[in-house]
Order: C-alpha cells, then sequence, then structure tokens
C-alpha cells in the first residue's frame, strides 16, 4: 500500500513538473513558429537561440512588484487566479499518457487516475475554469475586466455544447468514458496503423473538436475575453507580477490540456510503430500546439456576434448532426 502511494506520489510530481515546463516552452515556441511565419528572429540573447526566454519571463514576473488596485473585492480577487490554474492542472490526471512500464517490479500504469468516467471528469475541469475568469472581472473595479469576463461565460455556454457534441460520436462508437480504454481501441490490426484512429472515423468531429477548443481556451481568433483593442486585457486587466502569469499559465495548460485529450480522443494517443508510446503522444500534442500557433498567426480575431453566430448558427448544428449521423450509422451497421 505504503509503495504504491510513494509511486502515484512520483507519477503526479513527474507529470506536473512536465507540464509547467512544457507551459513555459510554450510561449518560447509560440514566439519562434509566430516570428518565422512573420519574417521575424524570435527571442534570441536569453540563452542560446533564445532558449532560457521562459526562465527569463518567470524571473521578471516573479520580482515584478505585486499592485493590487483599490476597490477590488480582495478575497475573490485573490482566488480568481488559484480558480483558473488548478482545473487546468487537473486535466492531466486522467490523461494516459503511455502504455504503462515495469518500475522496481511493480507494474505501473501509464496514467495518473484510470477513471472510469475520464471523460467526464476532463468536462468538469475545462467548465470549473471560467470561473476565475468570471470572477477576476467580478472582483476589479475596471469596466475592461468586467466586459472581458462577460463575453468570457458567453463564449464558454455558446462552445461548451458544440465541444461536448463533438465527441460523443466517439463514446457512441467506442460505448466507453475512460478515456484508456478508448486508446485500446484505436490500436492497429493491420500494417496502416492509423486505421483505427477516431479521426477516420470521425473527421467532422475532429474539426468541431478542434474549432471549440480553440474557443474554449480562449486563442486567437476567439480571444474576446482578452481582445487587446477593445478591452486592454481584459478580465486579467488589473492583475500583475505572479497572479498574472498563473492565469498565463493556466491559458498554455489548458492548450496542453485539450492538445493531450484531442491527441488521446482521435489520433490514437500513444498508439504508432518503431517509437516510444510517450514519444508518440508528445508528437500528436505537439502537432495539436503547432496548429493552436499557426491559426493565431494566420486569422484575425472574430468580431463579438460573429463569434456568436458561428457557435449558435454554424457549429451547434453541425454538432447535432454529427452525432445523430453516427448513432444511426452504428444501429444500421450492429456495432
Amino acid at each position: 500500500m505504503l509503495e504504491m502511494i510513494l509511486i502515484t506520489a512520483v507519477k503526479v510530481f513527474m507529470v506536473l513538473s512536465a507540464v509547467l515546463t512544457a507551459c513555459a516552452y510554450s510561449t518560447y515556441l509560440e514566439r519562434k513558429v509566430v516570428a518565422h511565419m512573420q519574417h521575424r528572429v524570435g527571442p534570441l540573447y536569453a540563452g542560446p537561440y533564445g532558449l532560457l526566454q521562459p526562465l527569463a519571463d518567470a524571473v521578471k514576473l516573479a520580482f515584478k512588484e505585486d499592485l493590487v488596485p483599490d476597490n477590488v473585492e480582495r478575497v475573490t480577487y485573490a482566488l480568481a487566479p488559484v480558480a483558473s490554474f488548478v482545473p487546468a492542472i487537473l486535466i492531466f490526471a486522467v490523461v494516459p499518457f503511455s502504455n504503462g512500464f515495469t518500475w522496481f517490479g511493480y507494474d505501473i500504469p501509464g496514467v495518473i487516475s484510470d477513471l472510469n468516467i475520464g471523460v467526464l471528469y476532463i468536462f468538469a475541469m475545462t467548465s470549473l475554469g471560467v470561473y476565475g475568469i468570471v470572477l477576476a472581472g467580478w472582483s476589479s473595479p475596471s469596466k475592461y475586466s468586467m466586459m472581458g469576463a462577460i463575453r468570457s461565460s458567453a463564449q464558454m455556454i455558446s462552445y461548451e455544447i458544440s465541444y461536448g457534441l463533438s465527441i460523443i460520436g466517439i463514446l457512441i462508437i467506442g460505448n466507453t468514458l475512460s478515456l484508456t480504454e478508448i486508446v485500446a481501441q484505436q490500436a492497429a490490426e493491420s500494417w496502416v496503423f492509423f486505421g483505427n484512429w477516431y479521426i477516420v472515423k470521425q473527421p467532422l468531429g475532429f474539426l468541431l473538436y478542434i474549432t471549440c477548443a480553440i474557443a474554449e481556451t480562449n486563442r486567437a481568433p476567439f480571444d474576446l475575453p482578452e481582445a487587446e483593442s477593445e478591452l486592454v486585457g481584459g478580465y486579467h486587466t488589473e492583475y500583475s507580477s505572479m497572479r498574472f502569469s498563473m492565469f498565463f499559465i493556466a491559458e498554455y495548460a489548458y492548450m496542453l490540456g485539450v492538445a493531450a485529450v484531442g491527441a488521446t480522443l482521435f489520433l490514437g494517443g500513444w498508439n504508432g510503430p518503431f517509437l516510444p508510446p510517450v514519444i508518440w503522444f508528445l508528437i500528436k500534442v505537439f502537432l495539436f500546439m503547432f496548429l493552436y500557433i499557426w491559426l493565431r498567426a494566420t486569422f484575425p480575431r472574430f468580431r463579438y456576434d460573429q463569434l456568436m453566430q458561428f457557435g449558435w448558427k454554424v457549429l451547434f448544428p453541425l454538432a447535432i448532426a454529427n452525432t445523430m449521423g453516427t448513432a444511426v450509422w452504428v444501429v444500421l451497421s450492429g456495432q
């Protein structure tokens, strides 16, 4: 019993360290990719090739003065960054990153907690993230912050429905809510190693998932809660120092979480030939992250009315159609 508690604690420490490091270097990746797309150099001076830029940013944020405006609701103001940060990290508790390994004679599962309702857990954690944004806007005296919070809550409601419906097709086909079982169902049964990946069976669901996930994480071109040209900085306008950095880390942690879940649900998770399972998982997460950055560098920001119309009049009907079509196909095919 004590050994298993120790093993779980080590896995939690390793996954948490990996996620926080990945969040830091996701900022470096984004700056470099966008810079090359815009014919610039990007981070260059902090370490070789600018590789120490995330460390420099962390030191800068840690030593900046933590300014708290007058007239804030202080308890809520202090809790908002934590309410945004913690659910983003907890997503990774149920994401399988490997098929397992042996350590000192113990068989270690490649996931911290293999919940049989892992998909519902993921939705619960991603839904909680909006509370941090709403509390940040409500507790601040700035109208810009409040507008960002209102936009975020409306955006979350609008896209959360289509986001959930986008993976219902996988749940209908796979008949399980366990992420580990979903990965196992996508294992190769022939030399075509991607033949069982759910992106092949659910291409429309994959496109819906990607689009709604970008909106869920408030990333460009759906970054209306921040919208610098309209709201200064949106919900985190009144935050500085480490409080601001918690919002910043939470955004990238949600991006990584969405990428990890997307790789698990649609791209076979850690399944793949020749390379170790963990490497395959990391490659697929990297592809999702690159797509995030690519879209930011390519598309202009939506107007708010366009955002809402796109969510309710385009994505929602397509998600309903995909769900119903998948259900009919499963019944007729006898799966």
